[in-house]
């Protein structure tokens, strides 16, 4: 087709967003994302709980990733949102999938980071398959990860640490760079001082197990905000709320674009 000014488009179509969700163990991850409308949630880590979520569970490669995301798109099906629980679960299989290709013994074998570059390859076909599930099959794609702490090296700084998803830089990278969404949930804190004695003072964390989702990058942590959300939300923090999980979903999901 021959490009001319007349083919020019003023708004791109709106479509599901494709997210990552993380923070640290037990703190709700999963739970917020079964509360997203149709969820299907593929259990590479045993996380599912008491959460009633359709669910594969027992994957044990890379291809039972795959032929997952095969079956949702390919089979008919209700399914609104798909749950991927958790990334740094499904990167050992990633790692698996590239030695057995390449003939090495494991990722490490071939030295010089060239496993983890093998790797990408591979992680492109996961992200192939979801991308396709967004686009072609209108599915909203969630993906857990824990958190980890590394140390941030800044071209207009010292070195310092921060909150970033526990996976390989390269695939953290690669994974980040096709999600629209890179949210970090954690407990809101806040600090008090209190003076001990012989004009010292220490600094304590003060919080109530408030939960806070944070869309914007920081120096504290890594996200990422292409749907134009507040850089915080605050999410219900009552138990009965956290029992149901849609009521958790709400909060987000009042702030997500819609077509």
């Amino acid at each position: 087709m021959a490009r001319s000014l007349s083919s020019l488009n003023r708004r791109s179509v709106v479509k599901p967003p494709i997210m990552i969700i993380y923070g640290t163990k037990g703190i709700g991850k999963t739970t917020m994302a079964a509360g997203a409308p149709n969820p299907v949630l593929l259990a590479i880590e045993d996380g599912v709980g008491l959460l009633d979520v359709p669910h594969w569970n027992n994957i044990a490669s890379f291809g039972d990733v795959i032929e997952a995301l095969g079956a949702l798109y390919s089979e008919e099906h209700d399914r609104k949102t798909l749950i991927v629980d958790s990334l740094d679960w499904l990167e050992p299989l990633v790692w698996q999938e590239a030695a057995v290709r390449n003939g090495w013994q494991s990722i490490e074998t071939p030295g010089y980071g060239k496993g983890y570059i093998a790797a990408s390859a591979v992680w492109r076909e996961y992200l192939d398959g979801i991308r396709a599930l967004r686009d072609d099959r209108g599915m909203t794609v969630v993906q857990i990860a824990h958190d980890t702490i590394k140390r941030f090296d800044s071209p207009e700084s010292d070195p310092y640490d921060r909150y970033q998803i526990k996976l390989h830089e390269r695939a953290s990278a690669l994974l980040q760079e096709h999600a629209d969404l890179v949210g970090f949930v954690t407990y809101r804190v806040s600090t008090k001082e209190k003076d001990v004695g012989f004009n010292q003072k220490v600094t304590r964390a003060v919080g109530g197990g408030n939960r806070v989702f944070y869309t914007e990058e920081r120096p504290a942590y890594l996200a990422k905000n292409r749907l134009g959300l507040p850089h915080a939300i605050d999410l219900p923090t009552k138990p009965q709320a956290w029992e149901n999980p849609a009521e958790i979903w709400d909060a987000l999901a009042k702030h997500l674009p819609v077509e």
